[in-house]
């Protein structure tokens, strides 16, 4: 297959500078870049194929998760949930650089430890449903799992549809290595993917997954080169582009219905865990341990 060309959609100007007011209330660096980019996906001859590739965009951070990059990510979830049905066929969602993502940023995760238990929990509500306002979206979410997807990251992946993975990429819902309660739709997505027994070995022990220890598991589709995670990805969302809009968007009506049912408060109960968690020495000893590169001591 050829490698897809991309090509850069603008954003709307209402969109760009409502989120450059952001940013620059927040004191992010992402006035001068975005923190994630959206982009058309072109058929070799320049026709466009109906699918677009949404990329978290810090490498630097290893696509890290923060507030920041949530209020840009649903902006852009908007912006192509306005989009016609034969404009906007189905949705790659990756990394760029070396990682798709490494989960929640540490600085927040810290603040959290700072702020009290009833505010936490609808903090981390609010953080749940910027990302999870994916599967708003009408159409597939494909996830290209280029490198290391970790935490919140792996549960990102974990929301979408289908899933394509590098052979050689870390997978881990590792929470419970940190001293946090699972997060970001972890407890709803993984069973229903897995099955409780497999979904519950990898929550309670954080293990880390190759790709292609994922692809035998089922976590994802299948697990290819580093180099053609994106290749196959495009490939896959082509091929469901090439198929009736208004049929495919009411399947994935149909199959996520049991999902958009149960999902809330699977949610709710995630943020009330994580905001016990934030109170706890285990987590402040997970992060200081981190940070002092040394395995917790629980």
């Amino acid at each position: 297959m050829q490698r897809a060309s991309l090509r850069l959609r603008h954003a709307r100007p209402s969109c760009a500078s409502a989120l450059a007011r952001f940013y620059s209330t927040a004191g992010s660096s992402a006035n001068s870049e975005q923190l994630v980019r959206l982009e058309a996906d072109h058929l070799p001859d320049g026709r466009p194929s109906g699918v677009y590739v949404m990329t978290l965009n810090r490498p630097d951070k290893f696509n890290a998760l923060t507030e920041a990059v949530g209020e840009e990510f649903r902006a852009h979830v908007a912006d192509l949930a306005a989009m016609p049905p034969r404009s906007l066929r189905s949705l790659v969602l990756t990394g760029a650089g070396p990682a798709f993502s490494a989960g929640g940023d540490l600085d927040f995760l810290w603040a959290r430890t700072k702020t009290p238990a009833e505010d936490n929990t609808e903090i981390m509500l609010k953080f749940y449903k910027r990302f999870l306002s994916i599967r708003s979206l009408p159409v597939p979410v494909i996830a290209a799992i280029n490198g290391p997807a970790v935490g919140a990251g792996f549960c990102l992946a974990m929301s979408s549809d289908l899933r394509i993975a590098a052979k050689d990429a870390k997978l881990s819902a590792n929470f419970v290595k940190l001293g946090l309660h699972p997060g970001l739709g972890a407890t709803h997505y993984m069973p229903r993917s897995l099955g409780p027994q497999v979904a519950n070995r990898l929550l309670f022990t954080g293990e880390t997954l190759t790709g292609d220890e994922a692809a035998r598991l089922g976590v994802v589709l299948e697990a290819v080169e580093k180099n053609q995670v994106l290749p196959h990805a495009l490939n896959l969302a082509r091929t469901i582009a090439l198929n009736s809009p208004s049929a495919v968007r009411l399947l994935v009506r149909t199959l996520r219905y049991d999902d958009d049912v149960q999902l809330e408060r699977a949610l709710l109960r995630e943020a009330d865990g994580q905001a016990h968690s934030y109170a706890s020495a285990d987590l402040q000893e997970g992060l200081t341990a981190i940070k002092a590169k040394r395995p917790p001591t629980f």
